[in-house]
């Protein structure tokens, strides 16, 4: 296949969505200090300012003057260019966040149902309702939405076994954005994730990152040379089915041996299993229940649970030694279970340790591990406005396409 050539107008496009990055970070600032930031030149950033203030993306504040030179005219990120909204959905949850334009929330709606949601016009219509209700709570209306972003569990061109898609939902997109008036972008958690990332968190300062997801199931988005990496069918980022024991644990996906086997919540339940067949905690529920009262029990000082969480460590820094050495990158940001009280003094000693011993070379030298509490809502609303600006002209780089 052909590999697409960069033309002067994809490096236009790149350079606004470093400055609209830039200038979301810095709150206010100025033409020179974002050309500092940026490592663009002044013309270059003057130009994209230009073209942002054209569009309603950035605003004027006024002349700032610290008492030495010229006083020169702030800028920010103009939050009331208009509201994006991100919605995530599983079969019986469902949450809708709207933001400003420069990814403040102003309102979020939960709701639940004790049933799936399996018929696909049962769940748009939860989709509209529940959205709806967010704008209002957020004094808005969808009128004054530039895009709407979904994030749907598992993969985006076919539902994954692990992840079922409420109601085939991924089939009748066109439907949503029909009832909704509005662009619909669609992009799964780890995308979402890794996208919210290089707008908010590391990817101001580092331009390859591996957001890694750990929860009921797990996976990783990638960030390589400041772009979500996609893969050919926008497959990339399914560590969580590679393998980690030849011949292991049998995967929700029916393979072997894959990651999620043995750091995702099931697989986290299985290593107490084989240390205690008769300990309490697995008479009690899977998922994210089973998360906190495991990470409890170890805190607690239980021995099974203690031993559990130490193995799942080793595990887990086995995994992302391959990450490691895979991808070197100079920023692994963790999120999910390593964040809870329990397990952050006890888990990252063992997984920086692993790591440390096990990854080629120099690839982790100077490596950063953070965690996060960030998660896919402000990627996928991110999402959005890059293809709200890829619809005025102002990006070309590959999004995610509108419905």
């Amino acid at each position: 296949m052909a590999v697409a050539r960069r033309t002067s107008r994809d490096i236009r496009s790149e350079s606004r969505l470093i400055v609209v990055r830039a200038l979301l970070a810095a709150g206010e600032t100025t033409r020179n200090e974002l050309a500092e930031a940026t490592g663009l030149s002044p013309a270059t950033v003057s130009t994209v300012v230009g073209d942002l203030l054209k569009y309603g993306i950035a605003a004027e504040t006024g002349l700032i003057g610290n008492g030495i030179g010229r006083p020169t005219t702030g800028l920010r990120f103009n939050a009331d260019r208009g509201r994006v909204a991100g919605v995530y959905v599983e079969d019986k949850y469902l949450e809708a966040t709207v933001f400003d334009a420069a990814l403040g929330r102003l309102a979020t709606v939960n709701a639940s149902a004790e049933t799936p949601v399996e018929e696909a016009d049962d769940v748009i219509d939860w989709i509209v309702r529940i959205l709806d209700t967010a704008l209002e709570r957020a004094g808005a209306e969808r009128g004054d939405l530039l895009g709407v972003g979904v994030l749907l569990p598992g993969g985006m061109q076919r539902p994954v076994k692990s992840a079922p898609t409420p109601g085939g939902i991924w089939l009748h997109l066109d439907r949503l954005r029909d009832r909704l008036g509005l662009p619909v972008v669609v992009d799964n958690p780890l995308k979402a994730i890794a996208t919210a990332e290089l707008w908010l968190g590391a990817g101001r300062r580092s331009g390859n990152i591996v957001t890694v997801s750990l929860g009921y199931g797990v996976g990783a988005g990638i960030v390589q040379d400041g772009a979500v990496v996609r893969g050919a069918t926008d497959s990339a980022g399914e560590w969580g089915h590679s393998l980690l024991v030849f011949d292991g644990r049998l995967c929700q996906c029916g393979r072997k041996g894959c990651v999620e086997a043995y750091i995702g919540a099931l697989g986290m339940r299985q290593t107490v299993a084989e240390l205690d067949p008769g300990h309490p905690l697995l008479d009690g529920p899977d998922g994210y229940v089973f998360l906190h009262a495991f990470t409890d029990a170890a805190e607690a000082g239980d021995p099974v649970a203690v031993a559990a969480l130490d193995r799942t460590a080793h595990y887990l820094g086995a995994a992302l030694t391959d990450l490691v050495a895979v991808l070197n990158p100079e920023v692994i940001a963790l999120t999910g279970w390593p964040d809870f009280p329990a397990c952050r003094e006890r888990v990252m000693p063992i997984v920086w340790g692993r790591i440390r011993a096990d990854a080629p070379g120099s690839a982790a030298e100077d490596l950063e591990i953070e965690l996060v509490g960030r998660h896919g809502m402000e990627g996928i609303a991110a999402i959005a406005l890059e293809r709200f600006m890829r619809d005025v002209g102002l990006v070309t780089t590959r999004v995610l396409p509108a419905l």
